[in-house]
């Protein structure tokens, strides 16, 4: 039987794979539509593609963001930014463009699960999905896992982040503007604007309504 370090060792090699250049085969699994954009490390959906997300069952680490997604030779990109309780979701557009092959506020269509296969891949093949080709993560709310991604400097969230002064995952209140992050002077972000402002933003994130393809705002 394996020591528990060993255990580590491998887990740790297999979590840096894609850092490293070096990416995962393909795996399987059944894959169900999900419709209420959210992100449980504070990505903000304002500043994203919310129909091209990942809703995984494993926590969102600071390396493997970008997962491809194969079906009937028909593949799509989605970023890997919040955690299930158990199931693999995907935003309703993107099962709908996977399985159906037209985007759901077209052709919107229904159903469970669909097995499909997925790998990581390197986080530029969603570069498209991103804002600027950077991670926009709430300044004030989004700190712990910027802090676990610091703690890692090669990892690609350390190097590719960027904070916002915006409150919330779908941007009701705060100010959209950059802030900095200066560890060696404040565990905050110093932003132009008081950090944490719920100021109302203007600003709206959409999601497409499950079985009608409807376009209405996130609550």
């Amino acid at each position: 039987m394996p020591s528990f370090l060993s255990i580590v060792g491998l887990a740790a090699a297999a979590a840096s794979s894609v850092s490293a250049g070096v990416l995962p085969r393909a795996n399987t699994a059944s894959v169900t539509p999900h419709e209420q954009y959210s992100s449980s490390v504070g990505v903000l959906g304002c500043l994203i593609n919310t129909n091209r997300v990942a809703y995984w069952p494993s926590s969102v680490d600071c390396n493997n963001i970008c997962v491809e997604l194969t079906y009937q030779g028909r593949s799509l990109t989605v970023l890997k930014i919040d955690q299930s309780g158990g199931a693999y979701d995907i935003s309703y557009d993107a099962w709908n463009q996977l399985i159906f092959g037209q985007p759901a506020t077209v052709q919107p269509q229904q159903g469970g699960g669909v097995s499909v296969q997925w790998q990581y891949v390197d986080n530029s093949r969603c570069s498209d999905l991103l804002h600027n080709g950077k991670l926009p993560l709430s300044a004030a709310n989004s700190m712990n896992y910027v802090a676990s991604c610091l703690n890692q400097p090669n990892s690609w969230v350390a190097k590719n982040y960027e904070l916002i002064n915006l409150l919330d995952p779908v941007c009701h209140w705060g100010w959209n503007e950059v802030c900095n992050l200066n560890l060696k002077v404040s565990n905050q972000a110093s932003c132009p604007h008081q950090l944490g402002d719920p100021h109302p933003s203007g600003l709206t994130v959409n999601n497409i309504q499950y079985g009608t393809g409807k376009i209405v705002a996130a609550l």
